[in-house]
This record gives structure tokens, C-alpha cells and sequence, in this order.
């Protein structure tokens, strides 16, 4: 698949695929990028995931025609992208890596039963420049997104920035992602943490004139939609909401508070107010928490359980934590037949985080009646 003229896509879809990282349900695959670029040198940047090795090791070899690889540039260490690194180095003998401190000795971890031969190692630094012929790359070092030996190439003669896992997404290839579910579920999920440093990465491709992202899962980012893509990051990576919605998180077992939830749901909705409800026991995990940083209002609806927050609830809470959640209303509701807890557990949570904004706390016993109505009714108005 052609990017441009002489950068060729030889990364493989794998649709099969329905979790990621061991724990990010992927209902629409995932696609691992890998970008060869053919000039005086030819110079391939990152392998690929061992499922799709392969078929993307007979691509290669394909597009290079009988010419040698003369430079592998190895972004990220995160084996979905570097697993393939052996079967690079065991073909092309006289390969030369590029490739950050940090990063090498990542690789030498990885590959503790190779010796690698020190003449071949270029270390980048921010500011290098590897000419290829007509195309140069210019490395931008940027750690912690989401390891700390990333770096990123950017490309001066097409104006192609090579972004590592930044700007990347859950899907195939032709994934239509119109709405950044999949890449704000992506970026939550796995950079979400370091916000500070994408802010640093933002800085820099601000000074650079960029014609598309090349991110190592997703699509090609063209520049008509680079725009979006920009917002969208310099939101997320400053814990900006997007909007002014309101998403609910609700655990119940007998069902007694997701009607709970429900209610409060229906009565926003009559209010004009656009609502996304996620059932905890059911519903996606992780999108939960993307779209929790998405919207401005969150509400939590939830049980207490052996003295304590209901497990997913908790679980969903601490995901909010461990992503550096903040700057945001909260409301809780909760539910406990004999002695609620939940409310004072979440609120010891979120006092953690922050500018959390606690604005409401209330109570149901056991199923809501009149009183817990009206109050939700009250509740959807404030809000």
C-alpha cells in the first residue's frame, strides 16, 4: 500500500483479533503498521506483531525487489511492533539499526540470545538527520508516549511524520472511525497517563509542516483530517472535556439500580441533555472510561458489596485513577439494602484525583420509590 511515492504501507490487518494488550476487547481488529521507504538507501521503520509476521516478511521482501534493507529505525520496543526484528537481522546481515539509547537496551532484553554487532548501532538523538537519498528523517524523541525509549521520524521531503503509537487506533485499515471512538478508546486506554508528555510532542509538531501521520495502528492520517486529529489530542492530552454530555456508570446485580440509572437517564434526555450509559456488568470496560473523560458530567450509580464498592465499580474507578482522571462533576447515587457504603468509598477515591468536583450525593434503600424519583427528577435538572 502506497503512502506516498517510495513510502509503501507493508503493515498486515489482523481482524481476528479481539483483544489487545492482553485486556482491550477490539471488536473491529487491529492493524499493525510497518513503512519502507525506497530511495539511494532503503530504510525500513518498525517489524510488526508475530500473527501477522508472516505474511508481512513476503510483503517486504516483495516491495524491496531483490534490493538489500540497508537501515532498520525501530520507534517502539512494544513487541507488537518489534517482534519481527529478528527475522530482519537474520536476513539482512549487514543491516544498520537506528534506534534510541533506551531502546537499545530494550532490545537487547528482548533479543538476550543475539549478539548484535555495535558498528551497525546508530543511536538518534533529538535533532539527527539519516539521509536516505531524496528522503531525509529527522528523529523527535518522545518518551512516555507510552514507553520511555519512543521516538518519533519525521520525514522532510514529503512532509511525513512517522508517529509511533501516537495518533494510532483500535480497527483494520478501513476502520471508519469518523467519530474517535476507537482512537480516543486507544489513547485513553493506553496513553491516557501521560498527558504532559504528548503536550511536549504537540509542541513540537507545531513547528514542523506535516502532510499526514503515519502511526504504527489505524489508518494514514491525511491532511484534511489532521485538524481533528490535533484538537482531539491537545483535549486529551490537557483533560479537556469535549463536550458538555453526561455519562453514566452504573453496577447493579438485581437490577434495582440500573432502573435507578435509567430514570435519571430518561429524565435527562426529556431535558435535551445527550446521555451515555454504561452497565458496568455488561458493557465495554475501557469505553466506559474513554467516554468518561469525553464528557464533562459523570455519574456514577453503584452498590455496596461486602462492606465495599461493588468490584467492577471499583475497578472502573481505579481505571479513571491510574489515567490521571480530572476536571470534572461528579454525582453519586448509591444503592445498599442495610449499610451504603459506596458513596464514602468513592468519594475517598476521587478525593485522589484531580479537580473532582463532588456536586451530589444520594441514596436509594434497596429499590427506588417516590421520594428517590423526585430527587432524580431535581438531579437531571441541576445537572
Amino acid at each position: 500500500m502506497e503512502v506516498i511515492k517510495n513510502i509503501i504501507n507493508i503493515g498486515q490487518d489482523d481482524p481476528k483479533q479481539t483483544l489487545f494488550e492482553g485486556q482491550y476487547k477490539i471488536e473491529h481488529g487491529i492493524r499493525y503498521n510497518s513503512y519502507l521507504i525506497l530511495d539511494d538507501k532503503t530504510c525500513l521503520v518498525d517489524t510488526i506483531d508475530r500473527e501477522v509476521s508472516k505474511q508481512w516478511f513476503e510483503d517486504l521482501q516483495k516491495a524491496l525487489d531483490g534490493r538489500n534493507l540497508d537501515y532498520l529505525v525501530i520507534s517502539h520496543l512494544e513487541p507488537d511492533h518489534a517482534y519481527s526484528i529478528p527475522m530482519i537481522l537474520k536476513a539482512y546481515k549487514d543491516v544498520k539499526i537506528v534506534i534510541t539509547m533506551a531502546g537499545f537496551k530494550m532490545l537487547q532484553n528482548f533479543l538476550n540470545d543475539y549478539t548484535f554487532n555495535n558498528d551497525n548501532i546508530t543511536f538518534a538523538k533529538e535533532g539527527d538527520v539519516l539521509s536516505l537519498g531524496e528522503h531525509n528523517l529527522k528523529f523527535i524523541m518522545a518518551p512516555f508516549i507510552h514507553w520511555p525509549e519512543v521516538m518519533m521520524e519525521y520525514e522532510m521531503t514529503s512532509k511525513t511524520l512517522f508517529s509511533a503509537d501516537a495518533f494510532g487506533r483500535f480497527g483494520t485499515y478501513d476502520y471508519n472511525d469518523d467519530n474517535l471512538d476507537e482512537s480516543r478508546r486507544y489513547y485513553i486506554g493506553i496513553v491516557g497517563k501521560y498527558g504532559s508528555f504528548v503536550k511536549n510532542l504537540l509542541t513540537k509538531a507545531g513547528n514542523l509542516e506535516i502532510n499526514r501521520i503515519a502511526p504504527l495502528h489505524g489508518n494514514v492520517i491525511e491532511k484534511d483530517s489532521l485538524g481533528k486529529y490535533l484538537d482531539a489530542y491537545s483535549k486529551w492530552a490537557s483533560y479537556q472535556s469535549e463536550d458538555n454530555d453526561v455519562t453514566i456508570v452504573v453496577s447493579s446485580v438485581y437490577g434495582n439500580t440500573l432502573d435507578a440509572s435509567k430514570f435519571l437517564e430518561n429524565e435527562l434526555i426529556k431535558a435535551g441533555k445527550k446521555v451515555n450509559l454504561f452497565y458496568l456488568n455488561h458493557d465495554d470496560f475501557h469505553q466506559a472510561i474513554a467516554y468518561s473523560f469525553k464528557s464533562q458530567n459523570l455519574v456514577l450509580f453503584s452498590i455496596t458489596y461486602n462492606n465495599d464498592i461493588f468490584p467492577v465499580m471499583k475497578s472502573y474507578i481505579d481505571g479513571l485513577k491510574e489515567r490521571n482522571f480530572q476536571n470534572k462533576n461528579v454525582y453519586l447515587i448509591e444503592n445498599g439494602s442495610w449499610g451504603p457504603l459506596a458513596n464514602k468509598l468513592e468519594k475517598e477515591m476521587f478525593s485522589e484525583m484531580k479537580d473532582i468536583k463532588i456536586l451530589k450525593e444520594l441514596r436509594i434503600m434497596s429499590r427506588m420509590n417516590q421520594k428517590n424519583k423526585e430527587e432524580l427528577i431535581s438531579l437531571a435538572k441541576e445537572i
